[in-house]
């Protein structure tokens, strides 16, 4: 059975920037100066950066790309499914 899985693409020595990006971006969310289609590309910008920091490679900045992709996008699939389905109900 073949199980694919973003995490499995992400090395150890990176993971931890998954919940740094996560914290970044809620932070420049609540920054009024930062228009929220900059974020993402804040993060991955950031994200590759810190990924060749930590590895000291070429890969590092591709894991640190995977990482901000994982967090824009987790943050996505929360917002549109818990938040937008009480929004629905509501209505």
């Amino acid at each position: 059975m073949i199980s694919l899985s973003f995490i499995e693409f992400i090395t150890d020595s990176v993971y931890i920037l998954i919940p740094f990006l996560y914290i970044v971006g809620a932070i420049l969310k609540k920054t009024p100066k930062v228009k929220d289609w900059v974020i993402p590309w804040i993060l991955l910008t950031l994200g590759m950066v810190c990924g060749f920091i930590l590895t000291k490679t070429f890969e590092g900045s591709i894991q640190g790309a995977l990482a901000a992709g994982i967090c824009v996008m987790g943050n996505q699939i929360y917002k549109q499914t818990a938040i937008k389905r009480i929004s629905d109900k509501s209505k």
